[in-house]
C-alpha cells in the first residue's frame, strides 16, 4: 500500500531556464537593455538586483532606448519612480527604485504599480521581497560584479523568467 501523498501549499509558478552572460563594459550593460526591449511587452515586470554601481540603472538606459520612451533614463532613487511615455506604438516604462522603501507591497502599493503594470513595463530596482506579489510573471535579472576598491568592469548577469509569460520565451536574442 502506498503513503499518501504529502500536502501539497500553493503552487510555485514555473521557472525558465536562466540565462547567464558576462558583460565588460558599461556600453555592452546597455547593448543587453536594448536586446532585451526586444523581449518586453506591456504588462512585464523586471526586477533587478545588484550591488550598488553594478550597473541596474544602465540596463535601465538600455530598455528605454530598445523601447523607444521619451526622456533620459536616470536613477529615479529621490523620486522613487519615472514614467517614460513611448514615443511609438510600444508600451511605457515606469522605472522604479525601490531602494529607499522598505514596506513592501504595501508601500509600492502607494505607487499605483498594479494600475501601471497592465500597459507598462514596470522596471523595479531593489524590489526583493517588495513587488512579487503584483504578478506571477516576471523576469528577475540578478547582477554580479566585484566589489570594493576595483576599477573591474566586468558583470555576471543572471536572467530568470518566472511563471508562464516566460516558459517558453527564447532569450537566444540576449547572447547576441
Amino acid at each position: 500500500m502506498e503513503a499518501p501523498a504529502a500536502p501539497h501549499g500553493p503552487a510555485e509558478p514555473p521557472y525558465a531556464r536562466p540565462v547567464e552572460l558576462t558583460v565588460t563594459s558599461p556600453e555592452q550593460m546597455r547593448d543587453l537593455g536594448r536586446r532585451l526591449a526586444k523581449l518586453l511587452r506591456a504588462g512585464d515586470l523586471v526586477m533587478l538586483s545588484g550591488e550598488l554601481g553594478a550597473g541596474k540603472t544602465t540596463l535601465t538606459r538600455g530598455l528605454g532606448e530598445g523601447l523607444g520612451v521619451r526622456g533620459a533614463v536616470t536613477s529615479p532613487t529621490f523620486v522613487i519612480a519615472r514614467v517614460h511615455p513611448s514615443l511609438g506604438d510600444g508600451p511605457p516604462l515606469v522605472h522604479v527604485d525601490a531602494y529607499r522603501l522598505s514596506g513592501g507591497l504595501d508601500e509600492m502599493e502607494d505607487l499605483d504599480l498594479d494600475v501601471s503594470l497592465p500597459e507598462s513595463v514596470v522596471v523595479v530596482e531593489w524590489g526583493e521581497g517588495k513587488v512579487e506579489e503584483l504578478t506571477d510573471d516576471r523576469l528577475q535579472v540578478v547582477i554580479h560584479r566585484a566589489v570594493g576598491d576595483t576599477t573591474d568592469e566586468v558583470r555576471h548577469v543572471t536572467l530568470t523568467g518566472v511563471g508562464d509569460r516566460w516558459s517558453d520565451t527564447d532569450a537566444s536574442v540576449l547572447s547576441a
